[in-house]
């Protein structure tokens, strides 16, 4: 991640909120930052921990912490629970500020047609698993990597054809049809409009380009974002070597400044 200004790194962040109170809201990536990236969506499984952490870092951040994910927020919570948190879904397609309540769509779902049409150009190679969202179509690709140049040319062309209104966005294994008007970067945005985020300092984890945005949002807000080597990072870019480093962090943002030794990952 590129930023101007210095910034403290993941160790530095943490022993500022100790030592000076910083007040932060925590805006976190799933699939490659809290947890390994699974060979399919379904197939993905949190950590030993993770929930009950989730819950105790939310409680010390006065509840401004939101998962940020591609996946849908359904699907988010059956992974994680019983932890039920502020989350925004397939890309900032859907938004939840209250964990009691239900999430609030941002976007309408895609014409059935594209479905259609994005099947017909999948046919090629059977390996190829497609992933309906509703807002969003995705197509994973690692299960079939030779498969990557052509399916980026067809679903470009095809985005390319539709004159506007479809985006193709590039994930790790995977190439996402969506409609305009959505990101994580906007998600973010309308997290820190709202209490408990507001007038706190934003952070993004995450480890892809599509967290890019989020990132930027952050940066724009006078924040910082924090990257997981994996797919889009390499490790000597990263500032994570990977989720159980991301997790350890964590461990230790959530614990009180009497526990905490102010290590980071």
């Amino acid at each position: 991640m590129n930023c101007e200004a210095p910034r403290p790194g993941p160790a530095g962040l943490l022993d500022l909120r100790l030592r000076d109170g910083a007040q932060l809201a925590l805006f976190l990536d799933f699939d490659g930052t809290l947890l390994d990236v699974a060979p399919t969506p379904d197939a993905a499984v949190a950590p030993d921990g993770l929930t009950g952490l989730l819950a105790e870092l939310s409680a010390a951040l006065g509840g401004a912490l939101a998962v940020v994910t591609g996946r849908a927020i359904a699907d988010l919570d059956l992974r994680l629970a019983p932890y039920r948190g502020a989350a925004a879904g397939i890309h900032g397609a859907e938004i939840r500020f209250d964990p009691a309540r239900q999430a609030a769509r941002q976007a309408a779902a895609l014409d059935s047609g594209v479905l259609v049409e994005i099947r017909r150009l999948a046919r090629f190679e059977p390996r190829l698993l497609i992933e309906d969202k509703g807002a969003s179509i995705a197509v994973h690709f690692r299960a079939a990597a030779t498969a990557e140049r052509r399916l980026e040319r067809e679903l470009t062309d095809y985005v390319a054809a539709s004159r506007g209104g479809l985006r193709l966005l590039r994930g790790r294994k995977v190439f996402e049809i969506l409609g305009d008007g959505f990101s994580k970067g906007e998600a973010l945005a309308r997290f820190m409009a709202a209490p408990p985020f507001s007038g706190r300092k934003p952070v993004m984890i995450g480890d892809d380009q599509t967290d890019e945005p989020a990132i930027q949002a952050c940066i724009a807000r006078g924040g910082f974002g924090f990257t997981v080597a994996g797919g889009f990072f390499r490790a000597d870019q990263a500032d994570f070597a990977g989720p159980d480093a991301v997790r350890a962090w964590l461990a230790e943002l959530a614990a009180p400044p009497a526990r905490s030794g102010g290590q980071g990952a």
